[in-house]
């Protein structure tokens, strides 16, 4: 019984080691030992810049740190085209890399990750029957352009919107079930950015946010747009004429 408590602490002890720290560890075959392996994010202007360098050690690489909030990385592996999104969040992290196919990556371990991947995979469902009606329909779509045959040019438009409306409900479901997901404040965020945003049902899923992503870079960035929108700051004065100057003679 000592020896089955003892092993059920040690256990207890490893899976939660990782709670106030990131471990991100990548497999990736065929790429030679000492090739760096960048740890990368976006800076304030947009751009990508390295936050960290590994480098490839018997087909392994690992990262170590301390994540203040989850925020968006990519991994930049040297020979291989492409980069690989993820998470970083404080816990263990594993991604297995295909150097072919850096599109195909799995990465799991935390909450956040696997909701990544769970929703990667259902907009990936949409993506193949969009590109298959692309590829059914291109040679259509350039017979009815060269002969200005507009009612067959619309109805394959409005066919095709019908995939942009598919994303958009995957977006609102997904939002409305996971309050908890760092994605779903990637998600609102991103509202802001269609030609009409919805304030309202902005608002709402902000709304509905757990007060932990509402506190995070997306959340208060949420938060600030529509503030602003409810107050938009006046429009700015002239500065006041100093004491004794006179105006500018008119012409």
């Amino acid at each position: 019984m000592k020896k089955i408590a003892l092993l059920l602490a040690t256990i207890s002890l490893l899976v939660s080691c990782n709670k106030d720290k990131y471990v991100v560890t990548g497999t990736i075959k065929g790429i030679e030992n000492g090739k760096n392996v960048f740890l990368e994010k976006q800076d304030e202007m947009g751009q990508l810049k390295a936050v960290d360098t590994v480098q490839v050690k018997d087909g392994k690489f690992t990262f170590e740190g301390k994540a203040v909030e989850p925020e968006i990385h990519l991994i930049q592996v040297d020979g291989a085209n492409g980069k690989v999104p993820f998470i970083l969040e404080n816990g263990d992290i594993t991604m297995v890399i295909n150097k072919d196919s850096i599109m195909n990556t799995k990465v799991t371990g935390t909450y956040n990750n696997d909701e990544l991947t769970s929703y990667k995979k259902s907009g990936e469902q949409i993506q193949k029957k969009m590109m298959k009606f692309q590829e059914d329909n291109m040679a259509k779509m350039t017979e009815a352009q060269q002969k200005k045959d507009t009612v067959v040019m619309n109805s394959l438009r409005a066919e095709y919107m019908k995939f942009q409306e598919d994303f958009a409900k995957q977006s609102d479901t997904y939002v409305s079930s996971h309050p908890k997901a760092f994605i779903s404040a990637l998600i609102i965020e991103g509202m802001f950015n269609q030609m009409a945003p919805d304030v309202k049902k902005i608002e709402e899923y902000y709304n509905k946010l757990d007060k932990s992503l509402q506190g995070t870079k997306p959340g208060k960035s949420i938060k600030t747009k529509l503030d602003q929108i409810k107050n938009p700051t006046a429009a700015p004065q002239a500065p006041a004429m100093p004491q004794g100057a006179a105006p500018a003679p008119a012409k």
